[in-house]
């Protein structure tokens, strides 16, 4: 190998990295590819052996280099044969990059700019219906780091938090399958809040949980969770009752 790159033969070494790239010797074939690409420079080999490189990176699964060559192929070939695959290529390297919901989303973000973008530029491909799946995926993953991000909050009794987080949520993903239970848990949450107030404040904080009690009832009337909500609701109730009373 080292013995051919040192040849100065570019159409030999060419040929070799071909023979490799066919047989799907991906990393030799890169090795080759990069050692002849700066003799093809300028010329209509140029945008060819810059796709193959990143093409065997990607093959060879290492798409966070592969996401570099094949932003810098569809800049400088725009008009290149091979500039469809390469924009299809460079979405699935996020996608592959994308970790799952626990952990930091950003590679989500830019797989699912680089699929609609990509979608958008090529209606008719092939990949469009793959890559439909894909978004659906992406998006669902969002919704359920949302989802852990205020669950977190819930679990180490942080209420307050939680019932924001909660709702930016919902806000931001309203069609999330976990949608009834984000609601059940805005209800405890704004129950646990209440409970565990100062007195001052404890008024206000139960009648905002029957306000999410009574809109979890309007979306969900027949959920599993109306047994529980039901009792906390007349909890709230029952101590605004009594804290009318007092007032009197």
């Amino acid at each position: 190998m080292n013995a051919l790159l040192k040849s100065g033969q570019p159409e030999l070494i060419y040929s070799k990295a071909l023979e490799y790239y066919q047989k799907e010797k991906w990393q030799r074939a890169s090795t080759l590819f990069e050692g002849v690409q700066h003799y093809y420079t300028g010329s209509s080999r140029e945008d060819s052996i810059s796709f193959f490189n990143a093409r065997c990176k990607y093959k060879n699964r290492d798409f966070d280099t592969a996401s570099t060559l094949l932003d810098d192929f569809r800049r400088k070939f725009g008009r290149s044969a091979f500039i469809e695959d390469a924009e299809g290529m460079y979405a699935l390297c996020f996608y592959y990059l994308s970790p799952g919901p626990s952990r930091d989303q950003t590679m989500t973000g830019h797989a699912l700019i680089a699929i609609n973008e990509f979608m958008s530029r090529y209606p008719q491909s092939d990949r469009v219906e793959n890559f439909r799946k894909i978004n659906t995926e992406l998006t669902e993953r969002l919704h359920e780091k949302a989802y852990l991000n205020a669950y977190t909050y819930y679990k180490t009794g942080k209420y307050k938090s939680a019932i924001v987080a909660f709702k930016n949520a919902l806000k931001q993903y309203p069609e999330s399958k976990r949608r009834e239970e984000i609601m059940y848990l805005i209800v405890k949450s704004g129950s646990k809040l209440a409970d565990n107030s100062v007195q001052d404040k404890q008024a206000d904080r139960y009648l905002s949980t029957l306000d999410s009690y009574y809109s979890f009832v309007a979306e969900f009337p027949e959920s599993h969770y109306l047994k529980e909500l039901d009792r906390l609701a007349q909890n709230a109730k029952d101590f605004l009752d009594r804290n009318n009373k007092e007032k009197q």
